[in-house]
């Protein structure tokens, strides 16, 4: 999670701090200087990864609580309520984070009765209202298909296509995630004019492949198309399977 300083350092340089909780300042001093107060930029983070198998990484998001996180059991609820989950979702939204239940939609091919049902068991076992719709289409010809999963939610909606899509899929959730991907690819994207026509804060976009040496200026671009970022330095075929290196640590950007 990023906070962006209301103001700035006696340096003239914003500060910036990652994995801060809602509300939370900055501490400590950089070359002794004061920092200014600062206002924090929402994170989601998606915390594709069990207690069992990444302790740390679950140590340090309690550590620093962002504004929402994702969970996901192996594509979705899982088969039963998680004991060793079940705790650490409540001990989150203590905190104040809005916990969203992963519920993956195929690119529009999975049924709407099996979409449901992972809703059910998230609200049953996890006390989760919100949902975090995962390989969502894009394309306009499955806008109704995508009505129809989101009627009846009650909770927040972010639906993730990984890209711009059609505007149509924008009145049908809260965020909409518009880009995920590789640093490199990220480089190269650019928002259509329907996009820039609504609130940053409609928007999130989740970047991987993000070394500390690009964090600062990948941040400084995410935040000029998106409200809600995260980006880790992890890389693969499962970035969001551990928490960054650099969660939780402030930082200065210029």
């Amino acid at each position: 999670m990023t906070e962006l300083a209301d103001g700035n350092d006696v340096t003239g340089t914003p500060a910036v701090r990652l994995g801060t909780a809602p509300g939370s300042r900055p501490s400590g001093q950089r070359g002794g200087a004061r920092q200014a107060p600062a206002t924090p930029v929402p994170a989601l983070v998606p915390a594709y990864f069990h207690p069992a198998t990444a302790s740390d990484s679950w140590r340090r998001l309690l550590a620093n609580p962002p504004r929402m996180v994702v969970v996901n059991l192996d594509g979705g609820p899982g088969r039963a309520k998680d004991p060793e989950l079940a705790p650490l979702i409540g001990r989150l939204m203590a905190a104040g984070t809005e916990v969203l239940g992963y519920v993956d939609t195929d690119f529009g091919v999975r049924s709407p009765s099996d979409v449901r049902a992972d809703l059910r068991s998230y609200r049953a076992w996890y006390g989760l209202r919100g949902v975090f719709l995962d390989q969502a289409a894009a394309d306009e010809d499955s806008l109704d298909h995508y009505r129809d999963l989101v009627e009846g939610v009650r909770g927040t909606i972010v639906l993730n296509p990984g890209v711009y899509p059609d505007p149509g899929y924008a009145d049908l959730a809260d965020v909409l995630v518009t880009f995920e991907g590789p640093l490199a690819a990220y480089q190269a994207m650019s928002e259509p004019a329907w996009a820039s026509e609504l609130a940053r804060g409609r928007f999130c976009h989740l970047v991987h492949d993000v070394p500390s040496r690009a964090l600062e200026r990948t941040l400084r671009r995410a935040l000029g198309h998106a409200a809600t970022v995260y980006v880790t330095d992890r890389t693969g075929s499962r970035p969001w399977g551990e928490l960054p290196a650099y969660h939780g640590r402030p930082i200065v950007a210029g």
